[in-house]
């Protein structure tokens, strides 16, 4: 039979050779990482800035339509009042003339709507 002879090698060399490249290679990423970040973060910080002006600009105009919605909702609201204060009005001046306007405007709208 024939003796086989078994390479061993050191398993501290291998061992430490892998661990110190393992190292290089993390400290290289790390490195990459941190240019990166640094390259990229005036871009990011400018559109976070960019982004929170739209926001602010958005809010505000936003809340002017809402301001005005309310002027104007409530102008409406005085409007209408007035308009039916009026309409009652003119409805105890003029009885008969109301009535008469009702009869023709209800004539007229049931010709209109009869036609369709």
């Amino acid at each position: 039979m024939e003796a086989a002879t078994k390479f061993t090698p050191n398993p501290g060399d291998a061992s430490n050779s892998l661990a110190r490249t393992v190292d290089q290679a993390s400290a290289g990423a790390h490195e990459a990482i941190n240019k990166v970040s640094d390259a990229t973060r005036p871009v990011v910080d400018r559109i976070a800035s960019g982004a929170h002006q739209a926001v602010d600009k958005i809010a505000s105009g936003a809340g002017q339509v809402a301001e005005s919605m309310g002027i104007k909702g409530e102008q409406l609201k005085d409007m209408h009042a007035r308009a039916m204060d009026q309409g009652r009005g003119y409805v105890r001046d003029n009885p008969l003339m109301s009535l008469g306007i009702a009869i023709a405007a209800g004539f007229l709208l049931s010709k209109l709507w009869g036609s369709r």
